[in-house]
C-alpha cells in the first residue's frame, strides 16, 4: 500500500467517525420496548372461536399484534363478545358466521378476512363437534353432522388455508388426547381427530418451500362448555385427578401453545403432534 493510498483512508475514516459516533449514539438511546409485536401487520383466523379454546386463542393472537377474524356458527353474541374483548385491549378483530362444513362459506370467510386486513399469516382449524354415543345407540344423523364439521369441516379450512396463507405462516389444527386413549363412546369422535393428525403431517409435506408449519395440538379434559355439557362432575373430578397438576386445562393453556407455535421460534416444529394435556395419563 502506498503513502497516497494509507492518507486516503485514514482521511476518509476520519471523516466516517462523527456519523457512526451518532448512529451508535441514537442506536443507544433508542427507546426500550419498542420492537413490533410478533403479529403486527399480519392476520389471523380462527375457526369455532366464539367460546373455549377458539375464543382464547383469538384473544392471545390478537395480544401478538395479530389482526382477527373469529369464526362462529349460531354463537353471534359470543363472537361479538370477543370481538369487544380484543378491540377494548387495543386489538384488531372482526367477527364472520360460516358453516366449515360448507367450502363456500369457508372460502367467504377467507374473503372477508382478505377484505379486512389484505390476506392471512395464521390460520386455526378448531370449530368441532363431540358426540359420544356408544355404536349401538349413535344415530347416523349424529355421526354424519360430526364427521361433516370435524374432518370435511377441517379439510375445507386447511385446503382454503394451503391456497392463501402467505409464505411463512402457520397452519394449526385441533386434534385430542382422546386418541391415545379411545375411551367406550368415543370411537367415531376419536377417528374425527386421528383425522386431524394425519391432515397436518400431509399439508406440512405439501407446503415444503413455502415455510409454512403445519401442526396438531391434541389437548386433554379442557374446562369448556364442550367439556362440562358432556360430563358430571364426578367425571370431570376424576379427569382433573388423571394429571400430575391435579386440575383441567384452561382455554388458556391451549391458546398458550397454539400462539408459541404461530411464532418465530415455532418454525422448525413442523407435521407434528403436540399433546397439550398437562400431562394426562
Amino acid at each position: 500500500m502506498t503513502d497516497t493510498t494509507r492518507r486516503t483512508l485514514l482521511a476518509l475514516a476520519v471523516a466516517a467517525t462523527p456519523t457512526l459516533l451518532a448512529g451508535a449514539a441514537g442506536a443507544q438511546s433508542a427507546p426500550s420496548g419498542s420492537a413490533p409485536l410478533p403479529g403486527a401487520g399480519r392476520a389471523a383466523i380462527i375457526t369455532g372461536s366464539s367460546r373455549g379454546i377458539g375464543a382464547a386463542t383469538a384473544r392471545r393472537l390478537a395480544r401478538d399484534g395479530y389482526g382477527v377474524t373469529v369464526n362462529f356458527l349460531t354463537n353471534r353474541d359470543l363472537a361479538a363478545q370477543v370481538v369487544r374483548d380484543i378491540e377494548a385491549a387495543g386489538g384488531r378483530a372482526i367477527h364472520h358466521q360460516a358453516d366449515v362444513a360448507d367450502p363456500a362459506a369457508v372460502s367467504a370467510l377467507f374473503d372477508v378476512n382478505a377484505e379486512a386486513f389484505g390476506g392471512v399469516d395464521v390460520v386455526v382449524s378448531n370449530a368441532g363437534i363431540m358426540n359420544t354415543d356408544p355404536f349401538a345407540t349413535m344415530s347416523e344423523a349424529a355421526f354424519d353432522r360430526m364427521m361433516a364439521t370435524n374432518v370435511k369441516g377441517t379439510f375445507n379450512v386447511l385446503r382454503e388455508a394451503a391456497r392463501r396463507v402467505r409464505d411463512g405462516g402457520r397452519i394449526v389444527t385441533l386434534g385430542s388426547t382422546i386418541v391415545l386413549q379411545c375411551p367406550a363412546a368415543c370411537g367415531p369422535y376419536a377417528a374425527s381427530k386421528s383425522a386431524q393428525e394425519m391432515f397436518a403431517s400431509a399439508l406440512a409435506k405439501e407446503l415444503a418451500g413455502r415455510r409454512i408449519s403445519v401442526n396438531a395440538v391434541a389437548p386433554g379434559a379442557v374446562d369448556t362448555d364442550l367439556l362440562r355439557g358432556k360430563g358430571s362432575p364426578e367425571q370431570l373430578q376424576a379427569a382433573a385427578a388423571m394429571t400430575p397438576y391435579g386440575r383441567l386445562g384452561l382455554p388458556e393453556d391451549i391458546a398458550e401453545v397454539i400462539a408459541s407455535l404461530c411464532s418465530s421460534s415455532g418454525e422448525w416444529i413442523n407435521g407434528q403432534v403436540v399433546f397439550a394435556n398437562g400431562g394426562l395419563q
